[in-house]
Parts: C-alpha cells; sequence; structure tokens
C-alpha cells in the first residue's frame, strides 16, 4: 500500500512539474518513455523516498509505461498472442487468446487513472468523451480499433474495448495458414477481386470480417483508384491510390453530423474504381447497391449478419428503412443485378474463426434471391476439449459469374468448384 501511494504521489509530481515533456516529445514513444525514465530516476533517487532497488524500478516502469504508453495495459498491447482487450472498470481487465477470453491480474490504481489512459487513447484523434458524449469508437495508430464508454451510462466505471490489429495477417496465405480458409476459397475470392464481383462480407462482432477484407483488398490493383468509407477508419490498404474517408459525429449542438451516406454519395463523384464500404448499417444499402448496377462494379462491403440469407432480410430491411417508396419485388431485383457474393465469416466455440459459406446470388426463385453455396466449413465435431473439428468442402455449384474471369484475363480452373 505504501508503494502505491509513493507511486500516487510522484505521479502527481510529474504532471504538475513536468507535463509539458509529454507534449514536446508526443508522438515518439521511444524518446517520451527515455525522458520519462530520467526524471522518475531523479524524483525516486530523492532521499525522501527510500526504497529497495526492485520496488523502485517497478514504479518507474509502471509509470513509464503509464506516460509514454497506456499504463497497465501497454504489454498486453505489445503481447503478439493478445487479440482483444475489455477493460471493465479498474479492476477487471479481461484478454482474448487463443480464441479464449481470460481474466488478467491487471489493475487500474483509480478511475482517474483509467481516465488519463482514456484521454492519452484519444489525444490524436477528433473524438472525445465526456457527459456530453459518454462514448466513441476510435482506430488507434497501429491500427487497432477501440470503443470507449464512461459513467453514466457504464455503471462500473469507464469501459474500453481494443480489438488488436494483427500485422502478421496481410496475405491470404496467412489466412489458409489460420485455417480461416482453404487455398481453393482463396484463389476463387482473390479471383473474384480482381475480376471485380461486388462482395458482402457478413458476421458477428469479432468474426474476423473486416480482417479478411483488409487481406483481399491487397489484392486490388496498384493502378486503381480505391475509396473506403468507415464509421471509424480501420482498413489500411498497401496500394498507393487511395483515399479514405470517415463519418464525423455530431458537435456538442448536436449539429455536424456527415453519415456514411453522405460520403457515399459523394464518393460517387470522386471517380473511384473501387469503393470499400465499411460497415452497411442504414439506409446506404440502397445507394451502394444502386452504384453497383451503375458501373461501380468490384465494390467491397460488411454487414453484420449470421448467415447469408439473413444478409437479404437485412438489406430489404434497410432499403425500405431509406424513405424512398420502392416495392419488395423492386429491392429483390436490385440486390440481384447488384451482387454476385456473401462470404460468410464465424467465429467457432474454440475461438477459431472461418470462412464457414461463400454464397452466390443466382436470380429470384420463388420471389426471393436465390442463394447457392460454393464452398462451405463443415463441422464433423467437437471433441471434449471444444476443439472443433471439420473440413472445408466444394458443393459442385459453379459460379454463374464464371465468365468473367476470361474476359478480364484471369485465369481460374474450374476444378476448384469439383464436389467433395
Amino acid at each position: 500500500m505504501a508503494q502505491q501511494t509513493l507511486k500516487g504521489r510522484v505521479r502527481e509530481d510529474f504532471l504538475t512539474k513536468y507535463s509539458s515533456v509529454l507534449f514536446k516529445c508526443a508522438g515518439n514513444k521511444t524518446e517520451v518513455a527515455a525522458v520519462v525514465r530520467n526524471i522518475l530516476e531523479s524524483i525516486l533517487s530523492q532521499p525522501r523516498n527510500p526504497l529497495k532497488v526492485e520496488e523502485r524500478e517497478n514504479i518507474i516502469n509502471e509509470l513509464v509505461d503509464e506516460f509514454a504508453g497506456l499504463g497497465p495495459i501497454e504489454q498486453l498491447m505489445m503481447d503478439p498472442d493478445v487479440t482483444e482487450i475489455m477493460i471493465n472498470g479498474t479492476h477487471n481487465v479481461y484478454v482474448e487468446k487463443f480464441g479464449k477470453k481470460v481474466l488478467t491480474g491487471m489493475r487500474f490504481d483509480s478511475d482517474q487513472q483509467l481516465m488519463y489512459v482514456i484521454q492519452k487513447i484519444l489525444s490524436p484523434t477528433r473524438r472525445r468523451v465526456d457527459e456530453s458524449v459518454p462514448y466513441t469508437d476510435i482506430c488507434l495508430q497501429d491500427g487497432s480499433r477501440v470503443n470507449i464508454i464512461i459513467p453514466p451510462l457504464a455503471l462500473d466505471g469507464p469501459t474500453i474495448t481494443i480489438r488488436k490489429f494483427l500485422r502478421v495477417i496481410t496475405k491470404a496465405e496467412d489466412l489458409i495458414k489460420l485455417d480461416t480458409l482453404d487455398k481453393r476459397m482463396a484463389d476463387f475470392l482473390i479471383a473474384c477481386i480482381r475480376g471485380k464481383a461486388n462482395m458482402i462480407f457478413s458476421g458477428a462482432t469479432g468474426s474476423g470480417k473486416t480482417t479478411t477484407v483488409g487481406v483481399l483488398s491487397g489484392y486490388i490493383g496498384d493502378d486503381e483508384r480505391t475509396i473506403t468509407i468507415e464509421d471509424t477508419a480501420e482498413l489500411h490498404l498497401a496500394q498507393p491510390h487511395v483515399v479514405r474517408l470517415e463519418t464525423k459525429p455530431p458537435n456538442i449542438e448536436g449539429k455536424g453530423e456527415i453519415t456514411i451516406r453522405d460520403l457515399f454519395r459523394n464518393t460517387l463523384r470522386m471517380r473511384p474504381q473501387r469503393i470499400i464500404l465499411g460497415e452497411i448499417r442504414s439506409a446506404e444499402a440502397l445507394d451502394m447497391l444502386q452504384a453497383m448496377c451503375s458501373g461501380h462494379s468490384g465494390a467491397l462491403s460488411v454487414i453484420h449478419a449470421d448467415t447469408p440469407l439473413d444478409v437479404m432480410n437485412r438489406l430489404e430491411t434497410m432499403i425500405l428503412m431509406s424513405g424512398v417508396p420502392i416495392s419488395q419485388e423492386a429491392i429483390h431485383r436490385q440486390i440481384v443485378s447488384a451482387l454476385h457474393l456473401v462470404i460468410q465469416q464465424d467465429q467457432l466455440v474454440d475461438g477459431g474463426r472461418k470462412v464457414t459459406r461463400i454464397s452466390q446470388i443466382n436470380g429470384i426463385k420463388d420471389g426471393f434471391p436465390n442463394l447457392e453455396d460454393i464452398f462451405y466449413y463443415d463441422i464433423e465435431n467437437v471433441d471434449r476439449d471444444g476443439k472443433v473439428h471439420g473440413r472445408f468442402k466444394a458443393t459442385g455449384v459453379i459460379p454463374v459469374f464464371y465468365p468473367i474471369f476470361a474476359k478480364r484475363g484471369i485465369t481460374l480452373d474450374k476444378e476448384i468448384f469439383n464436389k467433395d
């Protein structure tokens, strides 16, 4: 307890006298850490702060992490096995490792320390959290996604959810190694990217949709003008000709909001050759489908849905929410004309993330878009340890749009569609 009291006093002393140092070195983490360490060593070497060498080093390391990084969770951010960090107030910090969520021993000293970390996270962005705006979404410089919500909405204290950006997943081969899909599926999806098929990636939160979209978008040609539209900028494309657009929340007076739909309409005036829509949530579904039908091919988008059939139902509902008078029959025709594929991705009970279905939209059947699986993941059993065993299989269905590959000079052997 004495050590924690001393740590709190040193923290206050540092912030009172040396906070300007943090602003001067902002953006250079290594420089901040070195300068902060020197100052802390000077403070703790004073006679009024008698400490054992180990205690002194612990306090210095913790405060360097706090001032140069993200405090108690800095080490979790550096751990390559941690894919998600969930901070539920000061004393409950969970992580996801290898698909499983576990409680860590990490703790924050107080709500004030946790709020200090939140302000550090927010400082490079245009976002804020306070009583008037008690929650927000942002993306860190390394690509990690962050959601923050604070009291009075979060009853147990400030809450942070960080979904880390995994730099090791950059190519289709990485997804194959992770058993997210197999080589046939990867070859097919890469051909679809290059052949400018219109695709929607669906799944629940945390199923890996955005990661898969990010990997596959890497196969878009360098000579194509690509525009991404997101609520929180998460996609980091390697191509040189990329324009990244991000929505704008309303100001403190509730004015000035720029929505996905606003950005999408403006994007159509920017001569895009590719449009990547971070997530379809509302009436922009109609704008997207109309753009696909009017020559903007090769579009990629993300939607939250449990099955390809749910994707069709959600699109229909969103279009009806647009306020445009349109019949269900017209909506279905629009979907069939615009979309080629739905790629369903799920997180299984053992934590593994799989592309569980790749389905094409093949005309209208019984008044509804006709979905046909081309590939799927067949779960054979779940063993006593909870490990899922299964295989990726082809249904034998050849895509109705297969001829577009030849027209665009893309070689794709039909044998990959042979039924398993």
